[in-house]
């Protein structure tokens, strides 16, 4: 176990050293899945479909900050509906636009949790969003957590229903446009999966907040139970048509991120917790101390060997050795000097 936290305290070197680029990196990567999940799902015109277009949008947004990779997400989307229907497309720019009022316009530094929210669904592990978000948020990333599954919707009911927008007359175009309207606001799948994330993210944060033992993994298996539990339920009486392995499987992919949130961020010793309580003149205080679990990098120790040290032990040998006689020959001087043997000796000669 040691040796994981020492991996994890040299990731964190790394990470510190080059945050700038391993972020940029990252970004790239999220706009290349992005792009390309929209243009494979809805690629309705073939020159904004393109591995060119997909590449290049990836690039440029990697240099900007993440809403322009979220505005840049929905005109690419607004694009492929007008190539299947104008009036599809001005649907789903109201939307948009309401979205964006009640929350870009006011956080724009936490678009790109849309963007997850919306990934985890099209990649089909949506129950990992409830739990990520529970563990590392607070209650007020319900927000874009709902956003991200409403997008994904409005995509995958046009996806569904693209064959038959594209054969439908003027008569015909309407009646697709209000049933479209109509999935988009009365979706029993779509309106259940809202509350099933919200559901699952309160439940998340509110244990994870609490002062108990072990709180990050109670948080996640708790909250990944009650999502399977309330999309069951709702399932089953709504007919809504979730896939149950679906579910299970996101589930137990969500505790297990869970964990590794946790190691990452949150690794603490419980066997050497503490309680303390103080006072002052207005307040009694009780406080619960847990301390972190921390290693230190062991450090490389290097030894420098040559061939010449040998040699040069032996030619400084008689040096030193010369150098030690004198000193004798001095200190006997010296004593005789002081004693006054040195003027015996010379009355006797």
């Amino acid at each position: 176990m040691s040796t994981l936290f020492v991996w994890r305290e040299k990731l964190r070197e790394i990470y510190a050293k080059y945050s700038t680029y391993i972020l940029k990196a990252l970004q790239l990567i999220l706009g290349l899945v992005l792009f390309g999940l929209i243009n494979s799902n809805i690629g309705f015109m073939e020159m904004a479909s393109s591995v060119f277009c997909t590449v290049g949008l990836s690039v440029i947004c990697t240099f900007f900050p993440m809403i322009v990779m979220v505005t840049a997400a929905a005109v690419l989307i607004l694009v492929h509906f007008y190539s299947l229907s104008l009036p599809i497309a001005a649907v789903s720019l109201v939307i948009f636009l309401v979205m964006y009022i009640f929350y870009f316009r006011f956080t724009p530094k936490k678009a790109w949790l849309v963007l997850l929210a919306a990934l985890a669904f099209g990649l089909k592990i949506p129950l990992v969003i409830p739990v990520v978000f529970g563990l590392m948020g607070t209650p007020v990333w319900i927000v874009p957590a709902s956003c991200g599954v409403i997008a994904y919707y409005m995509v995958d009911f046009v996806k569904d229903s693209a064959a038959a927008l594209r054969s439908a007359d003027a008569d015909g175009l309407f009646d697709s446009l209000m049933s479209f309207t109509r999935q988009v606001l009365t979706s029993k799948e779509m309106w259940l999966m809202v509350v099933t994330v919200v559901l699952g993210i309160l439940v998340v944060n509110l244990i994870r907040t609490r002062a108990v033992d072990h709180a990050w993994k109670i948080a996640s298996a708790a909250g990944a139970a009650v999502c399977v539990i309330a999309s069951a339920a709702g399932n089953i009486a709504l007919d809504a048509g979730i896939s149950y392995a679906e579910i299970v499987v996101s589930a137990i992919l969500g505790i297990a991120v869970g964990l590794v949130l946790e190691f990452l961020f949150f690794s603490v010793d419980y066997s050497r917790t503490e309680n303390i309580q103080f006072e002052d003149d207005e307040y009694y205080y009780y406080v619960k101390a847990v301390p972190k679990v921390g290693v230190s990098v062991p450090e490389k120790e290097v030894k420098h060997i040559t061939g010449n040290k040998p040699r040069e032990k032996q030619d400084t040998a008689p040096e030193e050795t010369g150098n030690t006689n004198t000193e004798e020959i001095l200190l006997t001087r010296s004593l005789s000097k002081e004693l006054g043997l040195d003027q015996e000796k010379g009355k006797t000669e």
